[in-house]
């Protein structure tokens, strides 16, 4: 089944490493996804510009679009996983991997309902 990984993290924290921090912590995250890509299980992954490039379409009559995130949190939404795993602990391995290489923050774990890969790159 497949898994979503969400990443959030305080965005002010992250966006303040420096380009050696940012590499540093980018590296091993790459440990974990180059292990799961040789194991034929992962998915798309995506890390999210700042919500300062954000907007927000509220579904209104009629709809309202609001520059960045609407959400009153003090963790953003930075980046996501998709993963195939055997079951819920499986994906919790899993973000237990990625929380070991990126510290702080939180990882959410959901099963992904439709997957439709889609056929741009970036």
């Amino acid at each position: 089944m497949l898994y979503a990984i969400l990443c959030y993290h305080d965005e002010d924290f992250v966006g303040s490493w420096s380009k050696d921090q940012d590499e540093a912590v980018m590296k091993k995250l790459a440990v974990v996804q180059d292990k799961l890509t040789s194991q034929g299980r992962l998915g798309p992954v995506a890390r999210l510009l700042p919500t300062t490039a954000a907007a927000t379409l509220r579904k209104e009559d009629p709809p309202l679009v609001l520059d960045g995130p609407y959400a009153e949190t003090k963790e953003q939404l930075l980046g996501f996983y998709i993963v195939d795993c055997k079951n819920l602990d499986d994906a919790l391995d899993v973000a237990r991997d990625l929380g070991a290489a990126n510290p702080g923050g939180a990882y959410e774990v959901r099963p992904v309902g439709v997957f439709r890969p889609g056929g741009i790159s970036a």
